[in-house]
């Protein structure tokens, strides 16, 4: 049986079981389930950065974000206040809507 040993979703068990395969699980505790989150989310953010074509990317982008959900949930917050200070530093800092690339600054 291969292993895996890494954060799937919820219900990817069940859909396992429905394949009539066996599985093995167990729940993390809330320091290992940080721990995997973060590594997840560089899995996730590495299949974006291959993706082959728009779909691809946005496939991608949204299981980053529901990683980004989980992790705001596990530091005690929800996306909305993740987003409440995305758009404070947007204001005080600005976006990336200008795709302004900084090639150096004098010393």
């Amino acid at each position: 049986m291969p292993a895996y040993n890494k954060l799937v979703r919820d219900r990817i068990p069940e859909i396992i079981a429905a394949t009539g395969k066996n599985y093995s699980t167990r729940i993390l505790d809330q320091e290992e389930f940080i721990k995997e989150l973060k590594k997840k989310s560089l899995e996730e953010l590495e299949e974006y950065i291959n993706a082959n074509n728009n779909d691809e990317a946005l496939e991608e982008l949204a299981d980053l974000l529901e990683v980004i959900h989980s992790l705001a949930e596990s530091h005690g917050a929800s996306i909305e206040t993740v987003e409440e200070l995305r758009r404070q530093k947007a204001g005080q800092r600005g976006g990336f809507k200008e795709k302004v690339f900084l090639i150096e600054v004098e010393k």
